[in-house]
């Protein structure tokens, strides 16, 4: 008597039109659907119908997945684990997503746990490949049409500075484009100086002190690390005794997620969120839905304070530019509103206040080179100037910045004084 073979389709249904239910299995349609319990077939052991108490293997296997970063290091928050999880997960379906997420681990100073991260990232995502100081060059001719996911450690040391960033500005666009399918970059290369393809879609995680540039971030799920307080303990992590639990999960990883690749393939997700935001954490909400259990919610609610988190330092930093331009006009003002100003002149006073953020902006306070960072944006640089007193040194004119004060800072109109009502 030939056996019936049960076939199942992933039921993925938006509710409150954002979270998704847990993905259970449900009948294909089709006109002979297969009944519980299937027929018994004499000498085999019969088959029981799945237990809904019992968590699948997806949403077991994230979980003891999110211990081990629970074991191993002080995230800031539970999204924050939740999001990491998720992002490694998501490295083994990487050629059904359309987009390729960045994870930005970053932290305002030394022993965060950022290294310590990307130790355990490095053992379960994907094909790691480890690019520190290796060339673009090298990085993209070792990009396939099944990528390796990228991990580069001290990521400051390539865009920490503005000359560093400057020299490391081809590794910067190969980071860019590889976060969409079908950016790739092209190179002269052979005896015949054909032009050559080389794709650049590739997952990656960058950890490092400070910002990373901008464009990095806005492609971003970002990890910001803090150091650990007194009373925080992790275990201490060992290559050798330890990875071979972290590969154990590696391998469960992949024995789950490779048979739903044409499933993932096909998931359009809600998203919570809209446009780059949406694009970047889609991955990760796929996966969640995959996994179903408290996944699809946690998903969602991880990228939306996340995401959230990440708008409003766009804004702290668009403050700060704005706070640069008024301080600029109080230097100006406290000098008398001369027509030409010395850059060393503006800088030294700009750092002389210990309430800005100017002493603070990096080990040697505000800088030419960061000023002029920070005002390129306005259209604003020095040039050499001749001054008063014959002399010529590098300088700005208060006529450089009046469209910017006007346009970002304007000064409070003065208010009209009452008219008095009282008799002469």
């Amino acid at each position: 008597m030939p056996r019936p073979t049960p076939r199942w389709s992933l039921n993925v249904t938006a509710s409150k039109g954002a979270a998704l239910d847990a993905a259970t299995p449900i009948p294909c349609p089709e006109d002979a659907q297969p009944s519980w319990p299937p027929v018994a077939v004499p000498g085999e052991p019969a088959e029981s119908r799945p237990d809904p108490a019992q968590p699948s293997e997806g949403e077991q296997v994230l979980s003891d997945l999110r211990a081990q970063f629970r074991r191993y290091v002080v995230l800031p928050n539970e999204d924050a684990r939740t999001a990491v999880t998720l992002w490694v997960a998501a490295t083994h379906l990487q050629t059904a997503w359309q987009h390729a997420p960045r994870l930005a681990v970053v932290g305002p100073a030394k022993r965060c746990g950022k290294s310590r991260l990307l130790d355990v990232v490095t053992e379960t995502v994907h094909d790691p490949l480890i690019t520190v100081n290796a060339s673009p060059a090298a990085v993209f001719r070792s990009i396939t049409e099944n990528p390796p996911t990228l991990l580069v450690d001290e990521a400051d040391t390539l865009f920490g500075s503005a000359k560093a960033a400057e020299k490391n500005e081809e590794m910067r666009g190969l980071l860019n484009a590889g976060h969409q399918r079908n950016r790739p970059t092209l190179r002269v290369s052979g005896p015949n100086h054909e032009v050559s393809k080389f794709p650049t879609f590739a997952m990656a995680a960058l950890a490092g002190i400070g910002e990373l540039p901008d464009t990095i971030m806005d492609r971003s799920v970002v990890i910001r690390m803090r150091r650990r307080r007194p009373g925080e303990k992790v275990a201490e992590f060992r290559t050798v005794r330890d990875t071979p639990a972290l590969h154990a999960l590696r391998d469960r990883l992949v024995a789950w997620l490779a048979p739903l690749h044409a499933i993932a393939m096909d998931l359009t997700p809600p998203m919570p969120v809209e446009d780059r935001a949406a694009d970047t954490w889609e991955p990760l909400i796929a996966v969640a839905d995959l996994a179903g259990g408290p996944w699809p919610e946690a998903a969602r609610a991880a990228c939306l304070a996340m995401t959230k988190h990440e708008a409003e330092q766009d804004q702290d930093n668009s403050a700060l530019n704005i706070r640069l331009l008024a301080d600029v006009r109080r230097v100006f003002a406290a000098e008398g509103n001369p027509a030409i100003i010395r850059t060393s002149r503006l800088i030294d006073s700009l750092n002389e206040d210990a309430e800005s953020p100017w002493p603070g902006y990096s080990d040697k306070g505000l800088t030419a080179r960061g000023l002029q960072i920070l005002l390129k944006d306005y259209g604003i640089g020095s040039a050499n100037r001749r001054f008063p007193d014959g002399h010529q040194a590098k300088g700005f004119t208060r006529l450089q910045f009046t469209d910017a004060w006007a346009r970002y800072c304007p000064e409070p109109e003065p208010t009209a004084e009452p008219e008095s009502t009282t008799g002469a």
